[in-house]
């Protein structure tokens, strides 16, 4: 929507470049075309420019006009119309066109004031309209009729308007241009709008100024809509050297992704990142699966757990578990099985619980790898049953539980689905019939071997 607000200072601004002055020219006002004043000083501000012979207020209107500029002065704004009325009434204070014309600007300026932007577009239109109306008035009126227009959200009529001020215009400003840019893309007429403010952009650049900040922000906008992501990247990086702004930072990471340039989009959402300015969970996850993604886990992990810490990321079972496996991934085993066991406590199924009974087996936790693994099975749900009884087996093995060990490689056996997970389960089986046998001839003959120590 077009701010209502921006229009305001516009119109008010215009209507104060027009005091009466009794027998004189009202001097030229401005709408929206204030920008371009310095310039317009040195050029002609209309086409087809004729010398003319200059039109003036009578001292009857003058004086008249003159009591209601008071008024608006003290923004007297009903009183103010009243006269007006009165005034308009009269067939003898204010007779010529041109004097009409004036009545109908003061009209319009009230009305805006009072916030009746319907009325204050009717007078606005007898202006231009008007016979009276010096060309230069009406050009700017044409103007300010567009930015009313829009205001109403009646972005027709506001694209007419600006268009009828373009084509009559000599000096049309880039601010100009980029405001029915905006209008055209209110309208769907996409092209044009892209054509207006591509246009606006070259206007500035060509003098050795930096485009705004809003005129990119559109053309973004627009590359954006026809999938154009190249085109979108390269004003991005514009936008983000000369307006830095974190959100541009990590729209142009989401760009990078788009092309997949995985790298680029690292470092991009890095620097969100390093300024604190991802706040939200699937923010900092995101940013997460990146370095996973990108093989550097011990990096993700430490962005996982900062953002429990923060309170951004929630301590749900799959955050815990994603936070489990970067450490895992970087050898740090024991900040994995801290993080497993916690995310194990919230699992439905026994995955986790086998996991974990690997890692304890890695650390040669022996008994906890047992006990792990007899909590998987329990719960049932693990998707690789038999690694889950080699783990168990190998467990059992080392704690000297060889006939529990041997009754775990054959449950892992009857559990593997193809020959090659058949092979292990037998290989381990008569690894632990020969090291069992060995063991208990050692104790017949009367050394102390250490028997079974699950329990």
């Amino acid at each position: 929507m077009i701010v209502r607000n921006f229009i305001r200072i516009s119109v008010l601004f215009s209507a104060m470049l027009f005091p009466i002055v009794l027998s004189t020219l009202v001097p030229e006002a401005e709408y929206g075309s204030s920008v371009q004043a310095a310039e317009e000083k040195k050029e002609k501000k209309y086409k087809n420019a004729k010398t003319r012979q200059r039109q003036s207020v009578g001292a009857k209107c003058g004086k008249a006009l003159e009591k209601i500029q008071v008024t608006l002065e003290e923004e007297l704004w009903a009183e103010s119309l009243r006269a007006l009325k009165d005034i308009e009434a009269s067939s003898k204070t204010c007779k010529s066109d041109y004097e009409q014309t004036q009545i109908w600007k003061f009209s319009g300026y009230i009305y805006f004031a009072l916030d009746d932007f319907p009325n204050a577009i009717k007078s606005y239109v007898k202006v231009v309209d008007g016979v009276g109306t010096p060309p230069e008035v009406r050009l700017d009126t044409l103007y300010t009729l567009g930015q009313l227009y829009a205001a109403e959200e009646d972005y027709v009529s506001a694209a007419k308007y600006l268009e009828d001020w373009m084509r009559e215009a000599v000096i049309i400003g880039a601010d100009q241009r980029y405001f029915l840019a905006q209008i055209y893309y209110q309208l769907e007429r996409k092209n044009e709008s892209l054509a207006m403010v591509e246009t606006a952009i070259r206007h500035v650049e060509a003098k050795g100024i930096l485009p705004k900040e809003r005129y990119w922000g559109l053309q973004r906008v627009l590359y954006y809509e026809k999938n154009d992501y190249g085109t979108v990247i390269n004003i991005l990086e514009k936008l983000v050297k000369h307006y830095p702004k974190w959100t541009y930072w990590q729209q142009l990471g989401g760009m990078y992704g788009e092309k997949e340039r995985e790298m680029d989009r690292l470092v991009a959402t890095e620097m969100v990142y390093m300024n604190g300015e991802l706040d939200k969970e699937s923010e900092v996850m995101s940013m997460a699966y990146m370095y996973l993604g990108a093989g550097v886990p011990y990096r993700a992990a430490k962005i996982i757990d900062q953002g429990m810490n923060d309170k951004i990321v929630e301590e749900s079972f799959k955050n815990l578990e994603i936070l489990g496996t970067a450490w895992y991934q970087s050898r740090n085993l024991n900040n994995a099985v801290k993080v497993l066991e916690s995310a194990a406590k919230k699992a439905d199924n026994g995955n986790l619980n086998a996991r974990l009974a690997g890692i304890y087996l890695d650390l040669g936790r022996d008994k906890e790898a047992y006990k792990a693994a007899k909590k998987a099975d329990k719960k049932g749900g693990v998707k690789r049953p038999d690694s889950n009884f080699l783990v168990m087996g190998n467990a059992l093995i080392n704690l000297n539980c060889f006939d529990d060990a041997i009754s775990a490689f054959n449950k892992s056996l009857k559990k593997a689905k193809d020959k090659k997970a058949k092979k292990y389960p037998r290989q381990w089986i008569k690894y632990a019939e020969t090291e069992g046998n060995r063991l208990q001839r050692l104790r017949d003959v009367g050394l102390k071997i250490r028997g079974c120590g699950k329990a």
